[in-house]
């Protein structure tokens, strides 16, 4: 894929440490593409990590997980999406490992991993670990992610409530992470409605997007003290992604803060309408020159055929007149690109913690 400065999607995005005097251990970055020269096709791509571990530890995790997964998107050719998701989890989580081996201040720090790749409208996901992806639309807010967390099995079986699961002590024992000693498998169910299954969940994948949806990917910061509904309405309410994004990070902060908080808000504008510029060069003179001559070929010979029959049988002044009225060459169609609404960085990654206690791998009983 080709790096661009602006993106056809409306992003906005904020972290901040939390009020508990914490490092920041989150970290994110977005970064607009278009898929190659001749294919202008825009792609937009994000990825959010809460890092995990002691001293530095989740800084450092979180960092290398957000840019090896970057730099893969950004040499892939974003056709092969969950093939290239797959191999650089793996290759993320084994330069995290590698590292946390390598120090012992940073001995067991791991990171949690939620993207989003949106194809032109269409919609591609996969996280690892507790930060999630959340699609508002129509007046409705859907959890697309799920949780890799000793509380979210214990609801799976039955074990709490979700209303119980959230002062449960074990709330942030998460079960899959970045830097694990075996590396971690992408969950790509993507949750468009609640009873699909986990097969119909990840038939999700590639979902179309549509005019005033606003995807969130955000760490448990948020929604350890934000509810789903309130998430909602503040996006609803507000008159921008940027003051939506600060007002959940301080709706957080002001109910404790106990956690790095951040936020990354995706809109696709109300007006939106997906056009392409393909550039295919000399291709379209190429085609349409042969084609006209095979036209004017064909044209040539039955005409000239038919003359030859009716001399043959009638004699008769021939007429001067052309055979044929020559087709001209078709021409390339340019189609101009659809103007970017908002400008997003290519790289954004702000040095900005995580509450994330450390995972364990106790069985539920």
């Amino acid at each position: 894929m080709i790096r661009t400065v602006r993106s056809h999607l409306n992003v906005e995005a904020h972290s901040h440490a939390g009020m508990t005097g914490k490092n920041n251990e989150d970290r994110y970055a977005v970064a607009s593409f278009v898929l190659d020269d001749n294919n202008k096709m825009p792609v937009l791509f994000a990825v959010l990590a809460d890092g995990i571990g002691g001293h530095r530890g989740g800084e450092v995790a979180a960092d290398l997980a957000v840019n090896h997964i970057v730099q893969a998107a950004a040499k892939s050719d974003g056709r092969h999406i969950r093939h290239t998701i797959e191999d650089v989890i793996v290759e993320a989580s084994d330069a995290i490992a590698a590292h946390s081996a390598s120090k012992d201040e940073l001995k067991g720090m791991g990171s949690t991993c939620a993207l989003a790749w949106i194809v032109g409208d269409k919609l591609h996901t996969a996280t690892v670990g507790d930060s999630r992806i959340y699609m508002m639309r129509a007046g409705r807010i859907q959890q697309l992610s799920t949780d890799h967390t000793w509380v979210q099995e214990a609801i799976e079986k039955g074990i709490l409530t979700p209303e119980r699961a959230r002062e449960h002590p074990n709330v942030h024992v998460i079960r899959r992470y970045l830097g694990s000693p075996e590396p971690p498998e992408p969950d790509f169910r993507l949750r468009w409605f609640d009873d699909e299954g986990d097969q119909g969940d990840e038939s999700n994948q590639g979902v179309q997007l549509l005019p005033d949806d606003v995807l969130l990917l955000c760490s448990d910061g948020l929604t350890d003290l934000v509810w789903d509904d309130e998430i909602l309405e503040i996006v609803r309410s507000k008159p921008s992604l940027k003051e939506a994004s600060r007002s959940l990070v301080e709706l957080a902060n002001s109910r404790g803060g106990h956690d790095n908080t951040t936020v990354i808000l995706i809109s696709v504008p109300s007006n939106f309408k997906l056009t392409v510029k393909n550039d295919a060069g000399w291709l379209p003179w190429i085609i349409g020159g042969a084609a006209g001559v095979l036209l004017i070929l064909v044209v040539g010979s039955v005409l000239t055929f038919g003359l030859l029959r009716r001399n043959s049988s009638v004699t008769s002044t021939p007429t001067t007149r052309p055979l044929f009225t020559q087709t001209p060459l078709l021409q390339p169609t340019n189609t101009p690109v659809l103007p970017a609404t908002t400008a997003t960085p290519q790289l954004i990654l702000p040095i900005v913690p995580t509450y994330t206690p450390w995972p364990t791998n106790t069985l539920i009983p």
